[in-house]
């Protein structure tokens, strides 16, 4: 009987290749959609030589075939953008509307990286500032790294893997992507549309591949750059593994919310329930800790709950599908985990933590405090912890008690919080008056302390993937 399942080739030096097999599950229901190549020592080896190989050409792409390339991919994928977002939304789980959102910022991702890539950096500076300078000045052009070493996550399997591509190839640098194992076809998808490209061979190989070939290609010194975005825990021991060469981390935090006393709490409500249930919070900027004002409190809660409890629930390719699965098991064991631990230990629980197979239902906890996973940790779920204050210099304090400092928000309409907020606040991003999840794909992206090195957005990754040379004339 000849097989029906899909086949995604891993895509390596400008050509795609057939190898072992890599079955994709639906986390909703189970079944395989597709199988995907698995790289073996060979086919890395392979792409790897065939980028070093590129990274000549590829830097000597001037400007105007750069724009195209970049702005031929953005075309292709709004052509096939309801095809990408049906598979994005099946294999990872991902609501369609959220599945076609993220298309639709893959798409002004690429936009950005070629606009940006008729602009790289370049200055000039005066050197006469000593009698050494004089009549002297200096030329400062900025070149391409080398081969990076991308590797996405799971949960925005198609523009988290488009942040490191569409730079890479603006600023001119090789690039061999890791995709997340669970979640590799819209990526593979991709590069079916970049291989129709002006791009020197070699320029982009993406590769589903073991977690032993991920560890090599950090460890690897022919890679000049890694760009990784996942856990804390994988993050760090990659920077210690990474040698010499440069690295940018995207890792993640247990993001808060600040609600101010005098917010109109009604107005807020689908941003707040967008902030913490979009994707099943399986999103690093999830809106996690929730901290309103006393004064607010129970009508929050009343509204909250009442939102919650109307959400529908279903299959990810369903177009009236609010909320579905997570992306596995393991996971949603995890979650339940830690939610009946937060119980055990005094927390309250007013949306339970219903669980059936890989499904957590939206779930609330109050009283959750400092020692509780789901208060100190990245929960990636569907769970939110809701505490009150009444001294905003307090909120602040409690925010910032973390190890993590990626996002947050905060709803006030008063000039003294917000600069309070702005800061006083140790994190990579404050949002005024919406919750932490936003995030536009041209600003500088990232956070301090646990929650990563260096910021993503197009032009900042395009910096990171650069580095100075100066004429002194």
């Amino acid at each position: 009987m000849i097989s029906t399942i899909p086949q995604f080739k891993a895509f390596l030096g400008g050509t795609f290749y057939e190898g072992e097999q890599l079955p994709v599950l639906a986390p909703f229901d189970g079944h395989t959609l597709a199988n995907a190549c698995l790289a073996n020592e060979e086919m890395y080896e392979m792409a790897l030589a065939k980028a070093l190989e590129s990274a000549k050409p590829l830097q000597n792409l001037p400007a105007y075939k750069r724009y195209e390339i970049l702005m031929h991919i953005a075309s292709r994928l709004k052509e096939e953008r309801e095809i990408l977002s049906l598979l994005l939304a099946r294999e990872a789980a991902k609501p369609l509307k959220f599945a076609r959102a993220e298309v639709d910022r893959s798409i002004q991702t690429f936009i950005v990286a070629a606009e940006e890539s008729k602009r790289l950096p370049k200055e000039y500076i005066s050197l006469d500032w000593t009698a050494a300078g004089a009549n002297r000045e200096g030329i400062i052009k900025y070149f391409p790294v080398g081969p990076v070493a991308g590797i996405s996550p799971f949960n925005f399997p198609l523009n988290l893997a488009v942040h490191k591509i569409a730079p890479a190839i603006a600023a001119g640098c090789p690039i061999v992507l890791k995709p997340a194992s669970s979640t590799p076809l819209s990526a593979l998808f991709l590069a079916q549309i970049i291989a129709e490209t002006d791009l020197p061979p070699g320029a982009v190989s993406i590769l589903p591949m073991n977690r032993n070939f991920a560890n090599r290609m950090v460890s690897d010194e022919r890679f000049a750059m890694l760009s990784f975005t996942g856990s804390p825990e994988v993050g760090w021991k990659m920077k210690a593994g990474a040698g010499k060469k440069k690295t940018t981390l995207e890792l993640g935090g247990n993001a808060a919310v600040i609600i101010s006393e005098h917010t109109d709490v009604e107005s807020i409500i689908d941003k707040c329930m967008n902030g913490a249930y979009a994707y099943q919070g399986q999103v690093c900027i999830h809106a996690q800790r929730f901290f309103v004002h006393q004064k607010q409190e129970r009508r929050f809660l009343e509204l909250f709950t009442a939102a919650a409890e109307k959400l529908q629930i279903g299959a990810p390719e369903d177009e009236r599908t609010d909320f579905s699965c997570m992306i596995d098991e393991a996971n949603a064991e995890r979650v339940d985990a830690w939610v009946n631990e937060a119980e055990l230990a005094g927390a309250s629980v007013l949306l339970k933590p219903r669980k059936k197979g890989n499904m957590i239902y939206p779930t609330l906890i109050t009283g959750a405090r400092k020692n509780m996973k789901v208060y100190d940790e990245e929960v990636f779920g569907p769970v939110i912890t809701v505490n009150t204050f009444t001294d905003f210099s307090d909120a602040l304090e409690r925010v910032n008690d973390s190890r993590f400092g990626l996002q947050a928000g905060l709803f006030s309409e008063k000039q003294t919080e917000i600069d309070a907020a702005f800061n006083g606040l140790h994190l990579g991003g404050l949002v005024l008056n919406d919750t932490p999840i936003l995030r536009l794909d041209h600003m500088p992206y990232g956070g301090v302390k646990d929650s990563g090195l260096g910021r993503e957005g197009v032009k900042y990754t395009i910096a990171d993937m650069m580095e100075p040379r100066i004429l002194l004339k």
